[in-house]
């Protein structure tokens, strides 16, 4: 695979957010609702599509549980499966949960309903509290050492030199600024301002594929790879090529996210991936 630019996805690929993101998912729906779902449940909503951003991933995840309380008789497997099919995302959350449950049932379940609140847990879980009052600019709504504290680092240093002597490097992630820049240095990746997309930095999530195409323009990239952990990240890929006539985009998928295995592979596979490797350190070679 021979490629003019490579772009990055952050969690997953570059740090391990097992212990991070997706802990403070689980969490802070217990913390608000009582009961919540196993860490490895997330990866079916991920699957489904359109939950880029955790935020939405534990509005999901709460609705769920609250649907369920009031009579929702489905699995994880079947919920998503349904989500996937309402459009994917949050909005395909709620059409499920209002399918399944009737109009009045389903207002019942969306007035207990806080994605406010949910998200203020989260970011008390996920940063602690000395980042939650640097970056969130108030006090948490308590005290908190911070699930950011364990992020593995995945990206060796090695990794980094072949890759940016090489190549211009960018980042596409649905990260807040601020939580990519602490991610970045973490790893020693200094990327430009411009040759990066956060989730401060557009309107539209992946797998959208307009932040992808702006980053192959602004290198002047004729072949592109986007290296993700999610079958989001590789739609995103698929998408731009078909957006844009003009350069070609490779979908690379890593094993250090949620999808594992010989399933993991297989499901990068049929969403349209150009190749999958165990890790981002790998890429070199394959690029070779």
């Amino acid at each position: 695979m021979r490629v003019d630019t490579v772009v990055l996805d952050v969690d997953g690929v570059l740090v391990d957010v097992a212990d991070s993101y997706r802990r403070a998912v689980v969490e802070c729906v217990e913390r608000r609702h009582g009961a919540t779902l196993e860490r490895d449940d997330l990866q079916a909503f991920k699957d489904a599509g359109g939950f880029n951003n955790d935020w939405e991933l534990s509005d999901a995840v709460a609705l769920y549980v609250l649907a369920r309380e009031r009579g929702l008789d489905a699995d994880v497997a079947t919920f998503t499966d349904a989500i996937a099919a309402n459009g994917t995302g949050l909005d395909g959350a709620r059409a499920t949960v209002r399918d399944a449950l009737g109009d009045e049932t389903a207002d019942e379940v969306e007035a207990v309903w806080d994605p406010d609140a949910l998200r203020e847990t989260f970011q008390a879980l996920y940063l602690g509290s000395d980042l939650f009052r640097d970056i969130e600019g108030g006090d948490p709504p308590f005290e908190a050492p911070g699930f950011i504290h364990d992020e593995p680092v995945i990206l060796t240093e090695a990794t980094v030199d072949a890759l940016t002597d090489r190549y211009p490097v960018c980042v596409l992630t649905g990260r807040p600024s601020a939580e990519a820049d602490i991610a970045l240095d973490r790893v020693g990746l200094d990327v430009a301002d411009d040759r990066r997309f956060t989730m401060d930095d557009w309107d539209h999530g992946k797998p959208h594929p307009d932040a992808l195409v702006t980053l192959a323009e602004r290198t002047y990239a004729d072949t592109v790879a986007f290296v993700g952990d999610t079958l989001d990240d590789v739609r995103t890929a698929v998408n731009a090529d078909a957006a844009d006539e003009e350069t070609a985009y490779y979908g690379v998928g890593v094993l250090t996210g949620g999808l594992t295995g010989d399933e993991g592979r297989a499901k990068y596979a049929d969403a349209g991936a150009s190749a999958v490797v165990d890790s981002v350190n790998d890429l070199p070679d394959l690029l070779e």
